[in-house]
């Protein structure tokens, strides 16, 4: 775990991983988005927990889902938000990340959500932070703890006993901040097994993950699971080829109606998106009764305010 998001009095400063992380801290921020998805929903109300607080999102790296998301969140909690424009900012010019987060952090900054396609660049900027919060929304293949989060939420909010689940993780694990993620909370709450599936060119070096039994056969893997997550080929990210044409991924690790029948028959579809229809996911599963993908979308901003009011609250 990262040892710069606890302070010396226990309390969560900044959220860089969930890797480590107590079971305490994960499960208070679940609860505390609970809360406040039913506050909303049944009132419609925008609790001003964060008024006056100044939120910055810093993204490196394209974002749709996640970027919005942590604006919406931001707002609905009273929050000053601002969108910075890393192609017009001094960074273009040659000027530091730390000179960034300095300059920002003057104008009275409270949160930096912070994206980018290098490992550790996350916890870089928490070391120098002087007052502000950081918060990890993506570090290249290492870690994505609000998507880990609302995932977990996703999955409690069907099976709260989490210690008799099964989950599948299927696709591209080496290259998944989300993965590694899913894996860490998922066995920080108790979840009895988490597997793995993809093609080995493609699974993470065996040093990593060693509690989660891995396979190359999807068929064996959905076997009685109770969720499964399927994750997209990030060829932004890999050598060319490793993992072979399409049409040939979809047939070994793509989930169809007919891989999902072999899952436990209410088990939960969950994808963090965006979605490659027919490569990792049939169109019929994605858009079917088992689908859970929109529920983890609307998951996003609870989830995403629940980390914003324990960071910068009071």
């Amino acid at each position: 775990m990262s040892h710069v998001q606890i302070d010396a009095d226990g309390r969560l400063r900044h959220l860089i991983t969930l890797e480590g992380l107590e079971r305490s801290h994960i499960s208070g921020m679940l609860d505390r988005a609970v809360e406040l998805r039913e506050a909303f929903s049944a009132t419609g109300s925008r609790p001003q927990l964060l008024a006056a607080r100044t939120v910055v999102n810093l993204f490196f790296e394209p974002s749709t889902r996640t970027r919005s998301s942590f604006e919406l969140a931001a707002r609905r909690l009273g929050a000053n938000v601002l969108n910075f424009d890393i192609s017009g900012s001094s960074t273009s010019k040659g000027e530091s990340l730390e000179d960034t987060l300095a300059t920002l952090e003057a104008m009275q900054a409270d949160a930096f959500i912070v994206r980018h396609k290098e490992n550790g660049t996350p916890e870089r900027l928490a070391r120098h932070a002087q007052r502000a919060a950081i918060l990890n929304a993506g570090d290249g293949n290492n870690a994505h703890p609000t998507q880990g989060l609302l995932d977990a939420l996703t999955i409690r909010d069907r099976h709260p006993d989490l210690a008799s689940l099964k989950v599948v993780i299927c696709g591209d694990i080496r290259h998944s901040r989300v993965a590694r993620s899913d894996v860490h909370v998922l066995k920080s709450l108790g979840v009895a097994e988490v597997r793995l599936c993809g093609p080995a060119a493609l699974m993470p070096d065996a040093s990593e993950l060693q509690a989660c039994p891995r396979f190359d056969s999807f068929d064996e893997a959905i076997e009685g699971c109770d969720a499964i997550i399927m994750l997209r080929l990030q060829k932004e990210r890999m050598v060319a080829g490793l993992a072979g044409s399409e049409s040939e991924y979809f047939q070994r690790f793509g989930l169809n109606a007919a891989r999902l029948r072999r899952a436990n028959s209410e088990a939960m579809v969950l994808h963090p998106g965006p979605m490659n229809r027919g490569v990792e996911i049939a169109p019929e599963v994605a858009d079917g009764p088992q689908s859970c993908v929109l529920r983890q979308v609307a998951n996003g901003i609870p989830v995403r305010m629940a980390v914003l009011a324990t960071l910068l609250e009071g």
